[in-house]
């Protein structure tokens, strides 16, 4: 059985450079590429970023069934297709879905054994600086994404894991940690040294230990937890 990971963050928070050196990393893992009815922003192709398709034609894969999750945001849709997943037990390789909160909840509701990650910026001005940096946004967008950031961070109790992204190259090598644990817990088998290592480092990720770490970034954003 194929195991689904769920990686969601807010907007600038360094969620696709992280997954980008995932798939470096880590072999027999697929990435589902989401569905959008959003234009293309600059360099982005159809069937790379996202399937860019018309409202009509995604309000048609709703009637039909085929989203594993789907949500609305800044009024465009967002969703994945079911037909990654069966591709990829087919292939007997695990699905990474790159997703927002909404979306997430929906697939652990469906797929309760999915592993989820939520990365978090190190606070809120660091995040604001990589909103700024990147030249992507006006002033209004930019005002937008993080007040949305503010409101998915009071989630992040619903995860499994919490990573917080201050270091690229720390913050890989515990995504990577993370997606290798599942797999050596799901086969029963640990006995290297090595794979000893990468569960302690998983492990050291794992929602009730990240705590301490959350609640200061929380506090920069004025954010107030969801309970579970």
């Amino acid at each position: 059985m194929s195991i689904v990971y769920i990686v969601s963050a807010p907007s600038g928070s360094g969620k696709s450079t992280l997954v980008n050196e995932l798939f470096k990393m880590v072999q027999g893992l697929d990435f589902s590429i989401s569905y959008t009815t959003r234009p293309p922003r600059g360099s982005e192709k159809n069937g790379k970023e996202y399937f860019f398709i018309s409202q009509a034609e995604f309000e048609t894969m709703i009637a039909e069934d085929e989203f594993l999750e789907h949500a609305c945001v800044f009024g465009n849709y967002y969703g994945t297709a079911r037909r990654f997943l069966r591709e990829s037990q087919q292939r007997g390789h695990d699905l990474l879905l790159d997703i927002d909160v909404q979306g997430a909840a929906q697939v652990k509701k469906n797929l309760p054994a999915a592993v989820s990650i939520f990365i978090l910026p190190p606070d809120r001005d660091k995040l604001e600086w990589r909103l700024r940096n990147r030249g992507l946004d006006s002033e209004a967008v930019i005002r937008r994404r993080l007040d949305t950031a503010r409101r998915e961070i009071e989630n992040y109790s619903k995860y499994d894991y919490i990573l917080v992204n201050n270091l690229l190259e720390q913050s890989a090598d515990e995504l990577k940690a993370i997606v290798l644990a599942e797999r050596l817990k799901r086969s029963g088998t640990v006995s290297q040294p090595k794979e000893e290592a990468l569960l302690l480092t998983a492990q050291a990720c794992q929602l009730d230990r990240s705590r301490d770490r959350v609640l200061p970034i929380l506090a920069s954003f004025g954010a107030v937890p969801t309970r579970n």
